[in-house]
């Protein structure tokens, strides 16, 4: 079977990156050829969010639109085309149309986010949601033979609208994200966070607890991804680093104690809900134990009081962090017990066989 994925972001964004680019290898062990075209190329992904960058990147994205008009014609020689979230960043589903509609190919939609939810940019504000045309992800539903999802809360959603929803959490390669053999130094215990620029915000809304942490336990704070050039927190030795994908494991592997805090008051809106929790996969992966917020998919990830710890008020977030920093032996047994977990429920090859079955369904339904 061959399958043309169809990409917003280049192999530098996670959704691509893990959902489609990992599993290239796997799905040929099961007979399925998967090519990956992202819209943006790595140079437009870096300048993306940039504003300062407004008119080169404007004009790469008519360059961008422009080739995607030759994976229209390669899709005439595809089994099955998978679209991960959309084909353009932009604007109506037009090249899903061309190639599902009307070039007749069985269309796979993969949603790793709650894309159906309209929100503001904030890179771009208005502007980016004027030209977003959020309703696309809507119109994908009906038109996807299958819909793959990152959770169980983007399944319901797809199920309500009549989609026929199969769910595969984003996971990592364990044999690449693996622990580390020993313990990083003779320093006191990393506590860390690897994220974005847009997530970043929930870290922040902990620093209070981590000041407050810092005044009665030593221990470093380990910051990667967060987009903001200083970071002071008094009291507190804080690393601040750039995200970077060739350092991306390492970093993981560096850190003690995994922080996940997500602003549980977003979860009235559906697009947090959405979120798939994989930096809580990711964590477990190379085994160290986390404390992460009790809010929509994070709950249903891992054994809670067995692979991580939950907190959602400040005073929880102190009394977590305290008992796992003082602790090296729970720390341990915990990050243990998420490796194991990981290996059992959150593997490339289970996922490999979930996301084969899929095509196959979509490629089989394909005439109804």
């Amino acid at each position: 079977m061959k399958v043309l994925a169809l990409a917003s972001y280049p192999v530098e964004a996670a959704a691509t990156r893990y959902r489609l680019e990992q599993f290239i290898a796997p799905l040929a062990e099961r007979g399925i050829t998967l090519k990956v075209s992202p819209f943006l190329n790595s140079r437009q992904f870096a300048s993306l969010y940039n504003r300062k960058r407004l008119p080169r990147t404007a004009l790469g994205l008519v360059g961008s639109t422009l080739r995607r008009f030759g994976n229209v014609i390669q899709a005439q020689n595809a089994d099955v085309v998978l679209v991960q979230r959309e084909a353009m960043l932009f604007g109506p589903p037009f090249f899903e149309w061309l190639t599902g509609r009307l070039g007749k190919r069985p269309l796979v939609l993969d949603l790793d986010d709650a894309t159906y939810v309209s929100y503001t940019s904030p890179t771009y504000g208005r502007l980016g949601s004027l030209l977003k045309w959020f309703s696309k992800t809507d119109e994908l539903i009906r038109w996807a033979r299958v819909v793959t999802c990152g959770n169980r809360a983007i399944a319901e959603y797809v199920s309500g609208k009549g989609g026929r929803a199969r769910v595969i959490p984003t996971v990592v390669d364990l044999e690449r994200f693996r622990p580390r053999a020993a313990a990083a130094g003779s320093g006191p215990p990393v506590l860390g966070w690897v994220g974005t620029h847009s997530t970043f915000k929930y870290l922040a809304m902990i620093f209070p607890a981590l000041r407050e942490l810092a005044r009665t336990v030593p221990f470093r704070l380990k910051i990667v991804g967060a987009g903001v050039e200083k970071i002071e927190l008094p009291g507190v030795e804080v690393e601040n680093l750039s995200w970077n994908m060739e350092r991306e494991i390492e970093d993981f592997r560096s850190l003690d104690i995994g922080l996940y805090p997500i602003d549980a008051k977003l979860y009235a809106d559906n697009w947090a809900a959405g979120k798939s929790g994989f930096k809580a996969i990711q964590y477990m992966a190379v085994g160290i134990p986390y404390v992460v917020s009790p809010v929509g998919a994070c709950v249903e990830i891992g054994e809670a009081g067995l692979t991580h710890l939950f907190a959602s008020t400040p005073t929880e977030w102190t009394a977590a962090l305290k008992d796992l920093l003082t602790d090296e032996a729970k720390r341990r047994r915990m990050g243990e017990a998420g490796r194991r977990h990981a290996e059992e429920h959150y593997n490339v090859p289970l996922q490999a066989d979930k996301l084969a079955a899929a095509l196959g369904e979509a490629a089989g339904n394909a005439g109804a």
